[in-house]
């Protein structure tokens, strides 16, 4: 992904305003940490076996990068004038005879050595399922009044996906009328930190749900917080104790490699560019759309909910905010709409200091959730990709990006009642 560095970071405890029709911020967030697996970072021989490449590929424009999408390779990184990430090593054979510039490549067991080596000896402060499980049903049995817990589905392997629904007239599965914003954490395994910012944001809006800004939410719209949609895929990089950089979920392919990326197995454009047929790709797309039962989950859940006007979707890392369309080159082609999707990421990324764009501007993908809920329910949907230099940042990073990306999510949930309005 591609990497932007920040002049201005926003400290944690910051009085901030809304423009026009938006409350006041509350100050301060209170951020505890519970917890979770310690990491090792000795030499990965969990690795052992996986025959995925990291390699750095001449790339001029968003087209070269679209086309090394389709070619299979997994874009972690985005230079001026080249691209890194992860390709399995089929697909990097293929990479020469089609044209591509490969500047530099090294195993994933070479790769796990030198970066390793700088990570914190404690993630403890990450939560895994069952501490995230855990934090929810607290959650969930600390604020009864303002707060259920249900499951929207179950994963490959049979683990619940969780949601926390913030809503004092409604409770569990119960249709509301109120306006709904769904904000989900841990599509892709190893991107832990989307989770921790679901969670935040949960803890936020309970440990302030007196204050005046945050009862009106409260009050007048429905909220679904589920922090990690992919739940195997985050066990499963974790599972030895050392990371395994591991993104889709566990799906056992046909020729045995593991996992579809669910984030290209929504019914939008299926499969058509920035996703790969092959299964051992990272952007393996799975052998039709929604066949996934966690995206199928997520679909079931979305349409029974005609009132969900917000959608926000956290990933890392790369410090953007993204909106559709994410599989065409075209702008969204009603033009209201689009000024709303502007407008919605302007005045989020005001808080973040991340760099709003469409999608697509970084590279065409296709079967991604944003575009799918906006093609299939109007909704205005977000993919945010936290800031960082890697996937495993380290416990501190929970606090930065929490803290700015709770503010943002209380000016998408300002505007959920009508998102509208400030297309006016």
């Amino acid at each position: 992904m591609k990497k932007i560095s920040l002049a201005l970071l926003f400290p944690v405890l910051v009085s901030a305003a809304f423009a026009g029709p938006f409350e006041q911020l509350r100050r301060g967030l209170e951020l505890p940490a519970v917890p979770g697996p310690a990491f090792s970072p000795e030499a990965p021989g969990h690795l052992q076996g996986d025959g995925r490449f990291w390699v750095t590929v001449a790339a001029q424009d968003k087209y070269d990068r679209s086309a090394l999408l389709n070619a299979g390779l997994d874009i972690v990184e985005t230079g001026r004038y080249s691209v890194s990430g992860f390709i399995s090593g089929g697909e990097l054979e293929q990479l020469a005879a089609k044209g591509f510039q490969v500047k530099s490549r090294q195993s994933i067991q070479d790769y796990a050595r030198q970066h390793l080596k700088d990570f914190p000896l404690n993630d403890a402060a990450y939560h895994n399922y069952k501490e995230t499980t855990d934090l929810l049903v607290k959650l969930a049995g600390e604020n009864p009044a303002e707060t259920s817990l249900f499951s929207i589905g179950k994963t490959t392997e049979g683990r619940d996906i969780w949601c926390l629904r913030l809503n004092p007239a409604e409770k569990g599965e119960t249709p509301s009328a109120r306006p709904a914003a769904f904000f989900m954490g841990n599509h892709h395994g190893r991107e832990h930190l989307s989770n921790e910012v679901s969670l935040a944001l949960a803890r936020h809006l309970l440990q302030n749900k007196n204050a005046p800004e945050i009862r009106k939410f409260l009050d007048t719209l429905d909220i679904y917080i589920a922090p990690m949609t992919n739940p195997d895929g985050a066990e499963y990089d974790i599972a030895t104790g050392k990371y395994r950089w591991h993104r889709k979920n566990t799906r056992v392919n046909a020729d045995q490699s593991i996992g579809v990326d669910l984030n290209r197995n929504y019914d939008s454009l299926w499969c058509q560019a920035g996703a790969s047929h092959y299964p051992g790709s990272d952007t393996y797309c799975g052998p039709s759309a929604f066949s996934e039962p966690e995206t199928r989950a997520v679909r079931d859940f979305v349409l029974a909910r005609p009132n969900i006007k917000t959608l926000m979707s956290y990933h890392s890392y790369s410090s953007l905010l993204l909106y559709p369309w994410a599989g065409k080159d075209s702008p969204v082609e009603n033009e209201r709409d689009r000024k709303v999707f502007e407008a919605l990421a302007k005045g989020m990324t005001a808080y973040t200091g991340y760099t709003p764009q469409q999608s697509s501007d970084l590279y065409v993908a296709t079967g991604d959730t944003t575009d799918w809920a906006y093609a299939a329910r109007g909704i205005f949907s977000f993919t945010t990709e936290l800031e960082g230099t890697t996937f495993y940042p380290g416990a501190a990073m929970i606090e930065k990006a929490s803290a700015k990306n709770v503010k943002a999510a209380l000016y998408l949930l300002g505007a959920t009642d009508d998102p509208y309005k400030l297309s006016r």
